[in-house]
């Protein structure tokens, strides 16, 4: 276990809306699209903003491109229909606007050409999101034509205007066909990009997640819980909703644009009451929310305590059933069912308290613009449809105001989902800190030999010292075996020497990792085939089916193959093989491999003494130099010495034909 600062974040700085949840929030998104560097967000942000400029300009140039082309085919229809639009349209390409239109066309292209170094590694994503981000414009704009469409569609119905009411019909069944397509693809779009988003964070979590072996040092953080979860689940929910938000925050500004010129167009009064209307909203739900992030945040602990309950009886089940201890894993499993439960109830009761508040609230706008707006109808200073018109442009505005209100459940959720992968991310990136940089760690060094000099071992937070000054060297292809009682440290030192431990004082100088292969108790099986197995952890090598069965005869496993079916077969390893087949399974494994250094961690337990003779023979046949645990005397004939751990972290290093044997150091 590596000796890294320890890091607690409080729960009520993981439980508020402020800048820090942004900058979390910045720090996690921001390197998908941009570099990260100081001061690198405001030019990502400024980038987007640029970009949502470009594109409105597009759009604006695509949609009169396809006005002018269908007033100049359709002449007579256009102007009963949308002689408005024509004109505005005219207007501005025979005025300076189109000026302004054509700098929000050239000067977001200009900028992007200055940062086309940061921009065109990322290419793909910038390329995915122009094309989201012009799709909600799209719709935004299909939405805008819908209320006009709709206006002249309900005056003309309460006015029993048939002539004028078919032909809005049809308008507004092509604006249905034309907006189809563009809902479609812009939800398959964002669909896509929120895919291509996790895939690319999923592989840089686990690229930092297996870096210097973080995925061990991390269980002993217990202020990370689950990581699993965090990598399989909250990237993913951080992911998609990243986007949802950006699209809901987009189409909001959008909409509050477009709806507002015409909702004060019709009253000036409306316009302002719902701003009032929807700020005083927005702040009433902020108070709710700060209570909401820890009750999710908490949830989300819960739920992944609880599935982890859930993988262990299954990972488990056959230690289980031979303890008979159903009993025993039902209740763990109830009491953190019961937990996910408690903290449940406390969600549904917050989340009750702010319906009784954002229910009314919402319900309201479906009444009130008929109620503002009905004193002027009934005076005929305006029409039917401007009614239904303002209504749609009211709920418009007001969802787009009121964005914190109507989504609070689902912000206090995404704002838990990014502490987790903050404060994740943050215990990985201290796991990558140098342990020169570290305090009360053991030093390791690379050299062809392994020497412990003045090596106190301890437990990873401290709490117990193992071993006290330690100094040994061990030449090439000489052998050591390590014994003493249990608890005394025998496989913590195995473990320092393979750098998982490092919670200490003193130096280890060790082999490159690469030429060691270690050998646990409980052999790893890998998900995979025979083949994957005897191959592991270089699966990638080219090896012939005559070198795998040679190496299994020679670990007493030559009828394996034939056994299970061949060497492309896939099988749940642990379940189909004996401990002792695991174990020369393994063997089999090192003699592939032939590292020069070999450490056995009572590798040879569940052995018969002829099959640990032989395979002790091997190694040294191949010139393996090898350190062994173990509580068996009949090891001892096979190294060339015996380092013997006491209680009291003393020890004793002794030529094995010196060596007398303490019984105690073999219970």
């Amino acid at each position: 276990m590596t000796a890294v600062p320890s890091f607690r974040p409080s729960l009520n700085r993981l439980s508020r809306f402020d800048r820090q949840l942004w900058n979390r929030f910045v720090a996690i998104a921001q390197p998908y699209w941009y570099p990260s560097a100081p001061n690198s967000g405001k030019a990502f942000f400024g980038l987007l903003a640029l970009l949502i400029v470009f594109l409105f300009a597009l759009l604006f140039l695509l949609v009169s491109g396809g006005v002018l082309l269908l007033q100049a085919i359709f002449p007579d229809f256009m102007s009963n229909t949308a002689g408005g639009l024509v004109g505005i349209v005219q207007a501005v390409f025979g005025s300076p606007l189109i000026g302004i239109v054509l700098a929000a066309l050239l000067i977001p292209l200009l900028v992007f050409w200055l940062v086309r170094r940061q921009i065109l590694p990322r290419w793909p994503q910038w390329a995915f999101l122009g094309v989201l981000l012009l799709l909600s414009l799209a719709v935004s704009g299909m939405n805008v034509i819908i209320s006009y469409v709709g206006n002249f569609f309900t005056t003309a119905l309460s006015e029993r205007d048939v002539s004028t009411f078919w032909r809005f019909f049809f308008v507004y069944a092509g604006v249905f066909v034309a907006a189809t397509p563009i809902v479609v693809f812009y939800g398959y779009t964002q669909e896509l990009l929120g895919l291509r988003w996790r895939d690319w964070m999923t592989q840089k979590f686990l690229d930092k997640y297996f870096h210097k072996r973080a995925y061990y040092e991390i269980n002993f953080e217990e202020d990370i819980d689950n990581p699993d979860q965090r990598i399989a689940e909250d990237i993913k929910s951080f992911t998609a909703t990243s986007l949802t938000f950006l699209l809901l925050l987009l189409g909001a500004v959008i909409d509050v644009i477009s709806f507002t010129g015409i909702l004060w167009s019709i009253s000036s009064f409306l316009a302002i009451f719902l701003i009032s209307y929807a700020v005083v909203g927005t702040a009433v739900a902020g108070l709710f929310g700060r209570k909401l992030i820890t009750l999710n945040f908490n949830q989300l602990k819960r739920e992944a305590d609880f599935r982890y309950g859930l993988v262990h009886v299954r990972d488990n089940a056959e230690s289980i059933a031979f303890y008979q201890g159903e009993a025993q894993e039902q209740g763990q499993l109830r009491r953190r069912f019961v937990e996910v439960l408690r903290n449940f109830n406390f969600l549904i009761g917050w989340q009750r308290n702010l319906a009784f508040f954002r229910t009314p609230y919402r319900y309201a706008t479906y009444i009130l613009p008929s109620v503002i707006l009905a004193p002027m109808y009934f005076n005929e200073q305006i029409r039917f449809g401007d009614i239904s018109q303002a209504g749609f442009a009211f709920s418009q505005i007001f969802e787009a105001f009121a964005l914190v209100v109507l989504q609070i459940n689902q912000l206090s959720a995404f704002a838990a989902g990014i502490n987790r992968l903050e404060t994740f991310t943050e215990a990985l990136d201290a796991q990558d800190q140098p342990l020169a940089e570290l305090t009360n760690a053991i030093q390791t060094r690379t050299d062809d030999q392994i020497i412990l000099d003045q090596v106190s071992l301890s437990t990873p937070k401290g709490q117990r010292t193992l071993l006290k000054q330690l100094s040994l060297e061990l030449q090439p292809e000489q052998s050591l075996v390590i014994v003493g009682q249990s608890g005394v440290g025998k496989s913590s030192l195995l473990r320092a020497i393979a750098g998982l431990w490092n919670t200490g004082t003193g130096h280890i100088t060790r082999p490159d990792l690469a030429k060691m292969l270690f050998l646990p108790q409980r052999p790893y099986m890998v998900l995979g085939t025979l083949r994957e197995q005897l191959l592991y952890p270089r699966v990638n090598r080219e090896i012939n089916e005559t070198k795998l069965i040679d190496v299994l005869q020679q670990a007493n496993l030559a009828d394996l193959p034939d056994r299970i079916g061949g060497f492309e077969i896939e099988l749940d390893w642990a379940d189909v093989l004996s401990l002792g087949e695991q174990q020369r399974l393994a063997f089999a494994r090192l003699l592939l491999a032939r590292p020069r250094y070999a450490i056995l961690d009572e590798a040879t337990s569940a052995l018969d003494l002829t099959n640990e003779r032989f395979l002790y023979a091997k190694l040294r046949d191949i010139g393996i130099t090898y350190v062994s645990v173990g509580h068996r005397a009949s090891l001892l004939k096979h190294h060339d010495f015996v380092l013997e751990l006491n209680p009291n972290g003393t020890w004793e290093l002794i030529p094995t034909q010196h060596y007398a044997i303490n019984d105690e150091a073999f219970v």
